[in-house]
């Protein structure tokens, strides 16, 4: 599903001097793969998935995602892909604190040609998969932080993604909390979604199948 070829992320350090986040990294990733990405900070984990999820344009190299190749891609071709193709769990929970959580699991639908009453559906469906039909017209702010993770999870799953990047999904949570979305997180990946994570947590590697391991923008074991 995802290939890299001599992927890198420089920033410039005055003249002819670069600081180097990311450096030659070679990777591939099976479609079905849990992969969990782990390192000290400063390691280039949060940079890795960024160039994944094509929020950072700025990298040099090869990446293809199911054959496309993304390096070739325009920005506008790249925003197509990444809303048709990939869904994003992250720390922060990201949440439109201003839409009801009915409002916001209806977001990333509508940057595909859903009609409404499929968007209805869709919706439905999520709020009763993830047991959270009671908390459909609450605002962010009225919902504990697990309640906002989980919702943050079914938003980014809602069109079914091909591909589910999570960085530091549980960073925010109490254990309990955090285990539910990690068994969560073990069930997409039971029902055949590829994901990959970043993680400082020894426990949340292991629900993955492999980890990948970051030091100073290298890839030290794979």
């Amino acid at each position: 599903m995802i290939k890299l070829r001599h992927l890198e992320r420089r920033y410039p350090l005055g003249k002819e001097k670069f600081f180097y986040v990311l450096r030659d990294i070679n990777l591939d990733i099976a479609e079905g793969e849990f992969v969990s990405v782990m390192g000290p900070s400063g390691a280039g984990k949060s940079t890795l998935l960024h160039i994944l999820g094509m929020h950072d344009h700025g990298w040099e190299g090869e990446y293809a995602l199911n054959d496309t190749a993304v390096h070739h891609l325009k920005p506008k071709e790249r925003a197509t892909l990444r809303n048709e193709q990939i869904g994003f769990v992250f720390q922060q929970y990201h949440l439109l604190d201003d839409l009801t959580v009915y409002e916001n699991l209806e977001i990333p639908l509508s940057y595909r040609h859903y009609s409404k009453s499929e968007r209805a559906a869709l919706v439905a469906d999520a709020l009763d998969r993830f047991q959270i039909v009671g908390k459909k017209d609450l605002y962010p702010r009225q919902l504990s932080g697990g309640q906002q993770q989980l919702v943050g999870v079914a938003r980014a799953i809602i069109a079914e993604p091909k591909l589910l990047l999570a960085d530091e999904p549980t960073g925010n949570l109490h254990s309990s909390q955090g285990e539910e979305i990690m068994e969560l997180f073990r069930k997409l990946n039971d029902e055949g979604m590829t994901i990959v994570q970043v993680t400082h947590s020894d426990k949340n590697a292991s629900y993955g199948k492999r980890v990948i391991q970051l030091r100073d923008g290298w890839i030290v074991n794979n």
